[in-house]
């Protein structure tokens, strides 16, 4: 398969140091307004990269479901292949990549877990069926089939009728505290706008970096 040649042109918007915000969680809260407005699927999808106990980096794609200048949260099992890791090295790397508009973003933070009550507010905001799936699973452990999950869903259902599932306290939350953030706006030729923010002394530094 020939795939060197694959290749599209960058030309919607531009971004320079005056054009930004001050402050980079303004500037997100801009972009992905920007990107739910333009109904772009999964707009807060992004990749969190850990680095896992075996010395490689890892990534998945995760939903980011709240966020302000305390930082990013998204919620999953804490003895995860991604929660393990975060145990170990809590420094992350999340991403959005929103091609329909040329742009993604980085974050570079610290990662803590929620609180016991921000857990419980999103967990059992979710549909039933999400909260026994949360109960159920024992996520990134191996198992023998897809039957073995659906016949744990159905021996939950059989045991706990019409009770509500509790949190499991293995299931929470994570907020990421950003330490950099970098804007990206793909351009013509590729010489694209990169905007970095960097904490320095408390306060957001802004630079323009090479594409």
């Amino acid at each position: 398969m020939k795939i060197d040649s694959i290749r599209r042109e960058y030309s919607r918007q531009t971004l320079s140091k005056n054009q930004v915000n001050k402050n980079p969680f303004t500037q997100f809260r801009k972009w992905i307004k920007e990107a739910i407005i333009s109904k772009i699927p999964e707009p807060t999808a992004m990749s969190v990269a850990t680095l896992g106990t075996d010395g490689f980096p890892q990534s998945r794609i995760v939903l980011l479901k709240y966020f302000d200048e305390t930082g990013f949260v998204f919620f999953t099992h804490y003895q995860s292949q991604k929660g393990i890791s975060i145990e170990n090295n809590p420094k992350v790397s999340l991403l959005f990549f929103w091609p329909e508009l040329e742009r993604q973003i980085r974050i570079t933070g610290i990662t803590e877990k929620t609180t016991d009550e921000i857990s419980d507010n999103y967990f059992y905001s979710r549909p039933v069926a999400s909260q026994i799936s949360a109960v159920v699973s024992e996520q990134s452990r191996e198992i023998v089939s897809r039957q073995f999950l659906e016949e744990r869903v159905a021996e939950f259902l059989e045991q706990n009728k019409n009770r509500r599932p509790e949190r499991p306290e293995s299931w929470g939350g994570y907020v990421v505290k950003p330490v950099r953030f970098e804007f990206w706006q793909g351009r013509e030729s590729r010489l694209h706008d990169r905007i970095k923010y960097e904490k320095q002394d408390n306060r957001w530094m802004i630079k323009r970096l090479a594409p």
